[in-house]
């Protein structure tokens, strides 16, 4: 019997504005682009997937079951520009079918530079879910699905959490395949979730493909594909961007139409069910051990971290930041650290991509600048106005910090 579990990832980052060497403004944000930028997905995206999910559950009496990662920063933007788009993930939460994973409040790469940063981080976003939906988060993912065993060791030392979830990558998974329930070597509590990335990329990249062989997709045919897993496999892990319905997927598509009608599609077959990451470890033993040595993430064809560190400026530009991390602290003022918070998300560093091969379309598609490059001058020229700052800090109340950090 296979439990099909949804997870939805749900972020935007705030975009920088334009920024010269010669500019002082604390000011970083482009308040106007990060606005219509959130509404407009709202509009395209939030909002209808919302309501229509909504109308699922209650239309099937709560069988229907799923889960979101929501980052800090989207939500800091749907209180300020969306705030309706609040109040339909309120509506979600109290149908008892929806379950909110755990993740890094600013969507960074702390994990990389900095456990204490990853840490502080990771609480404070387990407790803006606690205080916003009542649920204090079981299930971790980290940042663009990044993962490995110190990844694993690390999360379970935390003892926040139960699973985490990841890609299904081949080259991990060797002859297996994603649709059982994992452990991580040396950890003695933690359970792996893996994507089925077949699946879910049928409907989140493939769905409206008119060269695809398997063009049109409608729902009773992907059902039977879940269907097939009857018997060989416990758990069908469908991970994608949320931004999938209506914003990569337009409307015109037929893309909610298939959405609204899978599940009952899927719930045909008397074995099949839905399931939260949650349930999900709670029914399911792990059936063995999957072990990953070096890292792995869902980006691109490679699986790895080349789309944030695959050149010189994504590595100097990602050094520096964290290289900041005393000096910033050090203020003690809030501001401060959280215009340094925000310069961690990962986006930022996604946008000095230079790979125009294999997935480079994406890339430049989601890039806002007119080359990396000038991504990389524009985020280094915040950074060194945020350094400047932190030093003027410590000028103004007549101390000096206790390390250099330039």
């Amino acid at each position: 019997m296979p439990s099909v579990c949804f997870y939805f990832q749900v972020h935007q980052p705030f975009r920088l504005r334009h920024y010269t060497v010669f500019d002082r403004s604390p000011r970083y944000f482009d308040e106007f682009k990060n606005a219509s930028i959130c509404r407009k997905v709202a509009n395209k995206c939030y909002l209808p997937s919302n309501r229509l999910l909504l109308d699922v559950i209650r239309r099937l009496e709560g069988r229907f079951k799923i889960s979101y990662s929501i980052t800090g920063v989207v939500l800091e933007q749907f209180k300020k520009y969306c705030p309706e788009v609040m109040s339909t993930f309120d509506a979600l939460a109290e149908t008892g079918c929806v379950e909110f994973l755990g993740e890094t409040y600013y969507h960074s790469l702390s994990f990389l530079y900095s456990s204490d940063e990853f840490i502080a981080q990771i609480n404070k976003h387990s407790e803006l879910i606690q205080r916003l939906y009542g649920q204090t988060p079981r299930i971790f993912r980290n940042t663009e699905l990044i993962y490995s065993n110190a990844l694993a060791e690390t999360i379970e030392k935390t003892g926040r959490f139960d699973a985490i979830i990841t890609e299904g990558a081949d080259h991990i998974l060797g002859s297996r395949n994603s649709n059982f329930v994992y452990r991580p070597p040396n950890c003695e509590h933690i359970k792996l979730l893996l994507k089925n990335y077949s699946l879910s990329d049928d409907i989140a990249f493939r769905f409206s493909n008119r060269e695809w062989k398997e063009f049109p997709l409608l729902a009773d045919k992907f059902a039977a594909w879940v269907n097939r897993v009857n018997g060989n496999g416990q758990c069908i892990n469908l991970f994608m961007d949320y931004e999938t319905f209506g914003e990569h997927q337009w409307e015109d598509t037929g893309i909610f139409s298939f959405m609204s009608h899978l599940p009952e599609e899927i719930l045909k077959h008397p074995d099949n069910c839905f399931m939260t990451p949650s349930e999900v470890v709670d029914s399911y033993d792990a059936v063995d051990v999957v072990d990953v040595p070096h890292i792995i993430s869902w980006a691109d064809t490679e699986r790895d971290l080349s789309a944030w560190l695959g050149n010189a400026m994504q590595s100097s530009a990602l050094h520096e930041i964290y290289k900041t991390e005393p000096l910033v602290k050090q203020t003690q003022n809030e501001e401060l650290v959280a215009d340094w918070r925000k310069l961690q998300t990962s986006d930022h560093f996604y946008y000095m991509c230079t790979k125009y091969f294999s997935d480079g379309d994406v890339h430049k598609y989601f890039n806002p600048y007119e080359s990396p490059y000038d991504s990389y001058i524009n985020f280094m020229n915040v950074l060194g106005n945020l350094k400047e700052r932190c030093k003027e800090s410590f000028v103004s109340h007549g101390s000096r910090p206790l390390s250099k950090s330039s």
